[in-house]
């Protein structure tokens, strides 16, 4: 099939650092490639990828220095990849809602993943604007705000595994990776980390958005010995930083879509302590992976059961459901169901 990947452009594809959306769709289009698709990529110009990259930008907006209005890259990258929409079987848009209204206007089949929350008050209206839009949620979890929409399957965020290698002993700290910000609860993992005396690692990034909460709600309470803060850590280091760790603290409080620090945790065999929030109950197997709470209390209790669990269970479990391949089969299956659909034939 000859098929296009709209990426956002904030991170390039892969991302160095942080970049959930933009590294997922790495992994699915280097697996697309792979199997003998005819992939384009629309993503920033310093993308790495075995795909021909179509970039309205030389490098990734984060990267190009202060960028007063994103919105407006992304809306040319859309008018780019739909100028060209004859060109393909079926365009797959990864920015959010922003593809729906030129969905409408071409006869290509037009698959957006919503990757994002969607219990935000706006966005109903935008949905039921195109109601014939087909979407794809990354969990059943994610489409609870909007159950009438156009969904066409859920497909689970898959990783190259490569990058993560298995860790058969756990370490003797906690772990916490992504984005230092109050949904993610950076203050509720050093909690934990206190309440159990386990040495806590934060490697996570600051927005520019999140920077007055951490300068007054976090980093008073990282001292360097018993709470670390390391800093924003790219696919490099990942593995050796999950995989020495005796589990990864996940103590999010809002409806998480997906969690994709879950998976990579788990493929290194670190399994997590996390929130019973959104799409968490459907990545992180309850007792087997790692243990579920609805509160802080329940979790520090759980900490204690930690060395109960088989690290290469975790490891299996991201193997059968989160790779890279279990990803691409399931796109591949709804990008034929939408071209068979759209044959005239």
């Amino acid at each position: 099939m000859r098929i296009a990947q709209i990426a956002p452009l904030a991170e390039r594809v892969p991302p160095e650092l942080y970049g959930g959306t933009e590294r997922v769709v790495a992994t699915l289009t280097a697996e697309l490639v792979r199997r003998g698709h005819d992939v384009t990529l629309f993503a920033s110009g310093d993308s790495l990828t075995a795909a021909p990259v179509d970039a309205v930008t030389e490098r990734a907006l984060r990267g190009a220095g202060a960028v007063a209005d994103p919105l407006a890259y992304a809306l040319l990258e859309l008018g780019r990849a739909f100028a060209r929409a004859d060109q393909f079987d079926v365009i797959h848009s990864h920015l959010d809602y922003y593809a729906l209204p030129f969905a409408c206007l071409v006869r290509t089949p037009v698959l957006t993943t919503l990757h994002g929350r969607l219990d935000l008050p706006d966005l109903p209206a935008v949905f039921a604007e195109c109601p014939g839009a087909p979407l794809a949620s990354i969990s059943d979890a994610q489409r609870a705000p909007l159950p009438w929409a156009n969904w066409a399957a859920t497909v689970y965020n898959g990783i190259d595994l490569a990058p993560y290698p298995f860790a058969p002993r756990p370490g003797d700290y906690f772990a916490f990776l992504g984005r230092i910000s109050p949904e993610k609860n950076p203050e509720g993992a050093i909690v934990i980390a206190r309440r159990t005396g386990i040495p806590l690692k934060i490697a996570a990034k600051v927005d520019d958005t999140d920077r007055d909460f951490y300068e007054a709600r976090v980093k008073p309470l990282i001292d360097g010995r018993r709470v670390e803060y390391v800093g924003e850590i790219g696919e490099g280091d990942k593995g050796a930083f999950l995989g020495g760790a005796l589990a990864l603290l996940f103590p999010v409080v809002w409806p998480e879509p997906f969690g994709l620090a879950l998976v990579e945790a788990m493929a290194c065999g670190t399994p997590v302590l996390a929130s019973r929030c959104g799409a968490v109950p459907e990545v992180v197997a309850d007792g087997e992976t790692g243990f579920l709470g609805d509160t802080l209390d329940e979790l520090v209790a759980a900490a204690s059961h930690l060395g109960e669990l088989d690290r290469r269970r975790c490891r299996d479990w991201v193997e059968t459901r989160f790779s890279g391949s279990a990803m691409a089969d399931g796109y591949e299956a709804v990008y034929r169901h939408l071209v068979a659909a759209a044959d005239p034939a």
